[in-house]
């Protein structure tokens, strides 16, 4: 592999080339990779030891391992670790952060989870013991109600509202925060509250809420 300096061509070697794909691979996930990702670059697993001995690899569980010096949010950081938790045996990430944790990230509502929600699919199955960090909702979250960020997925505002009324364990006072700031900045919109898409009686709620909250708007510019 050859690379352009400002002097001269530089020839990059084998090692210097996987290292350098590799971080193109953490770069991406707030800098974690899998044990599969390494390989799929060149490294060997019976060296992977090695790596970790030398401090240029941290594991952080069994086929999970994160760039020691790469720089990262602690929070962030958390989100892709236990999304690469979910990844499947084609190390594909299953698990989609939803609900309260949702909420979290899109900073909705003043609820404070003491858990990291995630939805993973109705045959999901893991042979690891579920970290006790995590609480698992079985539920299918099609391509349209997530959103990807650097290293994991989260549901849509509008799907992370629908599931919180549909699973009934947080209060709904805090929804109607979340529903109404989500309004107010333009993560959701009217027609999609009012779409198909959204339980009738959920959407019968949404829009009582908003009602009275605009009614309650309307009179504080009149006082």
């Amino acid at each position: 592999m050859i690379i352009w300096t400002s002097r001269k061509f530089m020839k990059v070697g084998p090692l210097q080339k996987k290292q350098n794909e590799l971080f193109e691979i953490a770069e991406s996930q707030q800098g974690y990779f899998t044990a599969k990702q390494a390989e799929s670059v060149g490294f060997l697993p019976t060296n992977f030891q090695y790596h970790v001995k030398t401090g240029a690899w941290v594991r952080e569980e069994r086929g999970i391992y994160r760039l020691k010096n790469f720089p990262h949010a602690q929070v962030e950081a958390q989100y892709v670790h236990y999304a690469l938790w979910s990844r499947d045996r084609g190390d594909q990430i299953q698990g989609v952060y939803s609900h309260e944790t949702a909420l979290s990230i899109y900073e909705l509502s003043d609820v404070m989870p003491n858990k990291l929600h995630m939805s993973v699919p109705e045959n999901f199955r893991k042979s690891a013991k579920t970290p006790k960090s995590l609480k698992l909702h079985y539920s299918d979250v099609p391509k349209e109600d997530r959103e990807g960020r650097i290293g994991y997925f989260v549901t849509r505002p509008l799907r992370t509202l629908v599931d919180l009324m549909q699973t009934q364990e947080t209060s709904e006072e805090h929804i109607e925060q979340a529903l109404i700031q989500a309004l107010d900045r333009g993560l959701i919109l009217m027609r999609e509250i009012n779409s198909p898409r959204v339980p009738a009686e959920i959407q019968t709620k949404f829009n009582e809420w908003i009602t009275h909250h605009r009614s309650k708007m309307k009179k504080a510019v009149g006082a």
